[in-house]
């Protein structure tokens, strides 16, 4: 299947209401935040994970879409499944001394696993499988405005033990954001996806992903998180026409209702506007 022609950029905002989006397990799952300006920050690596296991439940038996970072994995095994598929031995640490055979272990990777083709991999494991960089990258999510977490008091009436068996109940915490809206850049190349076979239906899965992932990730800790916007520039050719900052700076978000030194409420606080003048050989399009 051919890979992409285009290069995109991508805007993508989701917010949080009551929730913590992405604890830091260093702080005590305290939601992330910077502590110079106090906004809020979800990492790459969040939304990665949501994105993979979207996929996973919706492409599961599907040829070609399976993904190599996941609960449980192991990563070897999964690296010696494209030894085993294709009748090479594995060597400890190393690729195969023929570069052809290195090279069709390194494709039948990314043939195969979704997240691979999409976002790159290092398998340079003990079972070598090479090294992808991906043609599609996502920037930090940051909160438009600071965010203020809050410690909530929780109380659990059972107990683990069977000698605390005499308590009433069991104390807990959990921090949550009352509400925030969340900002994420995303760029994808058509350069990088050539070498990994990254194609317009691998595209539009990951559309699709980012549209509905949140509806498939509720817990007890982000049960109202919410997919808002996702405003995608598509480049007339594959090396692109505009320069990826003068796009996101296009894209504005400003307050309609309180003032900046109250908190935002809901998502109807702000207004999102895109300036698309002098945007030439780009064209805009918002796919949520």
């Amino acid at each position: 299947m051919m890979s992409i022609q285009n290069r995109y950029e991508f805007v993508y905002f989701f917010d949080v209401t009551n929730g913590n989006p992405n604890g830091d397990p260093d702080a005590g799952n305290m939601p992330r935040l910077d502590p110079e300006s106090s906004k809020g920050l979800v990492t790459d690596v969040c939304l990665k994970r949501k994105i993979r296991n979207f996929i996973e439940l919706s492409s599961e038996n599907e040829a070609g879409y399976e993904i190599y970072v996941k609960e449980k994995s192991v990563l070897n095994l999964q690296n010696k499944r494209a030894y085993d598929a294709l009748d090479i031995k594995p060597e400890a640490k190393k690729l195969p001394k023929d570069e052809a055979k290195a090279h069709d272990i390194t494709a039948w990777m990314c043939k195969n696993f979704f997240d691979i083709r999409t976002f790159g991999a290092v398998m340079t494991t003990e079972v070598n499988s090479g090294q992808v960089r991906g043609p599609v990258q996502i920037a930090f999510g940051q909160s438009i405005d600071p965010i203020v977490p809050l410690e909530v008091s929780i109380t659990r009436m059972a107990v683990t033990n069977e000698k605390d068996l005499e308590k009433e109940r069991t104390m807990g915490r959990k921090y949550i954001v009352p509400y925030a809206l969340y900002r994420a850049h995303g760029f994808i190349s058509a350069k990088l996806a050539e070498k990994t076979g990254f194609s317009d239906d691998d595209l539009s899965k990951l559309w699709e992903s980012l549209k509905l992932m949140f509806d498939h990730d509720h817990s007890a800790a982000r049960g109202e998180m919410t997919a808002r916007k996702l405003i995608v520039f598509k480049h007339d050719n594959a090396l692109g026409s505009q320069p990826a900052h003068k796009l996101f700076e296009a894209v504005k978000v400003e307050r309609v209702q309180g003032d900046s030194g109250t908190p935002a409420g809901s998502y109807s606080d702000y207004r999102i506007t895109i300036d698309s003048d002098g945007l030439d050989g780009v064209t805009v399009e918002e796919l949520l």
